[in-house]
């Protein structure tokens, strides 16, 4: 049976007044409203710049592979940049079927999953803040009990369910319990399109205290005072840096002897072990191939895989085509792709507004 064809849950009359608010400590300081409203998402947009949200918490602690600090950093000072165009199609794909997934949870625990009213603050700290995705109601009273996030993962990100929750969604149910004041919360991932995860998480009172300590420490001074984050290892904040600003190829920044010495030699140091270490690595890895070698493609210890060696790796178009020519002639195809070259060509400019930026290291001592 859908989901649109069950009558929704309603709590009882008494437990109305309650699903206003629903949270212990805090209040209510946006109602729900339509995103597609620009007047209203103008006001999202301002109440958002105003605090931290559970999904900015993993990102200012260095836990998400999708943004960083930087990314918040930018947010809050009015500079978003855009979303890459996949993770954007993903997030709208997970917020259109929140319905069905807080629609399953509710089928398989028996608990009323619904609806909240719009953005909380803390009553005691406002710049925290939290947009819960429902609200978990005792089934007897209709009260609200707990927060619920729902997630929409893909089906490689299984195994991070099925005996916990991932730091990342952990952490915003944690933010939500520290906002709200409840005792638990839910985590509830829809992975794979087909497979239903849920885990209740207990509050955590030192876990919650380190979080406000550190996550209110950055506020105050990246927020309020408005100082830069400083750089991080994260390869979204390296694409991040790669699309924030558009200057002139030409234009040039003086930076002190000392500073550029500094930063080079650390970078080659870094460049010098890595290249160490990848052939270490490589050497390993051989050893495991020879061990294989026209023997066996699985490597077992005692019953279980070790490490495999298939032929699953990058096709070898021109080794397929010199090899198996007839084939390779059946199997053409045109694919339509934009002429890049052209467009450098008529259209330089917009070519260049859409260019990431680069960082290269002349090898040369300065």
């Amino acid at each position: 049976m859908s989901p649109q064809a069950t009558e929704p849950w309603a709590p009882p009359e008494a437990a109305q007044a309650d699903l206003a608010y629903g949270a212990p400590t805090a209040r209510l300081i946006l109602s729900a409203g339509d995103l597609n409203d620009p007047t209203y998402k103008a006001r999202w947009d301002e109440v958002r710049r105003g605090g931290l949200g559970g999904s900015e918490i993993a990102k200012i602690l260095g836990l998400s592979k999708y943004a960083g600090p930087r990314h918040v950093y930018e947010e809050k000072h009015g500079r978003p940049v855009e979303m890459d165009a996949q993770l954007s199609e993903y997030a709208e794909v997970g917020q259109e079927i929140e319905d069905f997934i807080a629609y399953m949870f509710t089928k398989r625990t028996g608990i009323p999953a619904v609806p909240t009213p719009g953005t909380l603050a803390n009553i005691d700290r406002p710049w925290m803040r939290s947009n819960v995705d429902r609200y978990a109601l005792d089934p007897d009273t209709g009260a609200v009990v707990a927060p619920v996030e729902l997630k929409n993962r893909s089906a490689y990100q299984l195994d991070d369910w099925e005996d916990g929750v991932p730091d990342g969604p952990a952490l915003q149910v944690h933010w939500n319990l520290a906002v709200g004041g409840w005792s638990y919360g839910w985590a509830v991932a829809l992975v794979g399109g087909n497979t239903l995860r849920y885990h209740r998480i207990e509050r955590d009172e030192e876990l919650i205290g380190l979080l406000i300590d550190t996550c209110g420490r950055w506020f105050e001074r990246h927020v309020v005072e408005g100082y830069p984050p400083p750089a991080d290892g994260l390869e979204a904040t390296k694409d991040l840096l790669g699309r924030l600003w558009q200057v002139k190829a030409t234009d040039v920044i003086e930076v002190p002897r000392a500073k550029a010495e500094k930063l080079r030699k650390r970078r080659a140091a870094l460049a010098a072990q890595i290249k160490d270490l990848e052939a270490q690595k490589t050497t390993v890895e051989n050893e495991m191939r020879l061990i294989c070698g026209g023997k066996a493609s699985v490597a077992e210890v005692e019953g279980k895989k070790a490490w495999s060696y298939v032929a699953n790796g990058t096709f070898g178009s021109k080794r397929f085509e010199e090899k198996y020519p007839a084939i390779a002639a059946e199997c053409r195809k045109t694919v339509d792709v934009l002429d890049v070259d052209a467009i450098k060509e008529k259209y330089p400019a917009e070519y260049q507004a859409c260019c990431a930026r680069v960082l290269r290291v002349p090898t040369k001592e300065l």
